[in-house]
């Protein structure tokens, strides 16, 4: 399981270093999708996955890291630095360069060997295949997936008619939950997670679903992204009052 930490820190190194030269730090969050292919390439010890399972689990992450990375890339690329991390550069002014590297991405890099593990417990294992644990998780994070993509999907639309700037998007997905592309992701994660724990000590792999929706939920996600759309569209608190977090919900019912 080493193997992925240091190819994560590996990676997360050469993005810091090309971070300082671009003073941009956003870069990060487009390699955080691609991370988890690298970190699966050091599970299967740098070739071709031997079983079923591990090209199932190949095949997921692609599927995945490929989509997400296009949709923050094409998001992000063009538009500066996020706002988060131009806050820290301004505060931490000329000690940010090596902070960064702490607070961005090296925490980056333990989070997401963390998070995963589900895939080095099912990329190791060449055991049977298929299971009611391979065929559960593949189909939970199929739902997952599609809830994540299409949730993005609407979002985008929404925000590129000028008619709604400023307006809170709650159509679609949208209507039932506030974050459901979060939603999805969790969701993705806890199928990897399951069909990972079908394999022999793969239920410690549990810990990176339960991670990454703790942070989607408390840390990184809901919390942190609510506290500026309260501040930033007028209609966002009755928009919380009726709809539901994150899981998909009727209204007035959450």
């Amino acid at each position: 399981m080493i193997d992925g930490l240091l190819a994560l820190l590996l990676l997360f190194t050469i993005l810091w270093l090309a971070s300082l030269r671009l003073a941009n730090a956003s870069i990060v969050d487009m390699w955080w999708g691609p991370a988890f292919m690298v970190a699966l390439v050091a599970y299967l010890e740098f070739s071709p996955p031997a079983h079923p399972r591990a090209w199932l689990v190949l095949g997921a992450t692609i599927l995945w890291a490929g989509r997400l990375a296009w949709h923050i890339g094409r998001r992000n690329v063009g538009h500066g630095e996020d706002p988060r991390y131009r806050a820290w550069r301004e505060q931490h002014g000329s000690t940010w360069w090596w902070r960064s590297y702490v607070q961005v991405f090296l925490l980056q890099a333990v989070v997401a060997w963390i998070v995963s593990w589900p895939l080095y417990f099912a990329a190791r294992d060449p055991g049977d295949f298929p299971t009611a644990w391979d065929v559960i998780g593949a189909l939970v994070f199929v739902t997952g997936w599609l809830f994540e993509a299409v949730a993005d999907r609407q979002l985008a639309g929404f925000k590129r008619d000028p008619a709604n700037r400023g307006r809170v998007m709650d159509r679609g997905l949208w209507r039932y939950s506030r974050h459901p592309n979060y939603f999805g992701e969790s969701v993705l994660w806890w199928g990897l997670g399951i069909i990972g724990a079908g394999t022999p000590g793969g239920v410690m792999g549990l810990v990176g679903p339960l991670l990454i929706t703790w942070l989607l939920l408390r840390v990184s996600g809901v919390t942190m992204l609510e506290r500026s759309l309260v501040q930033s569209k007028p209609g966002y608190e009755a928009y919380i009052a009726r709809t539901s977090a994150f899981v998909p919900w009727p209204r007035g019912s959450s």
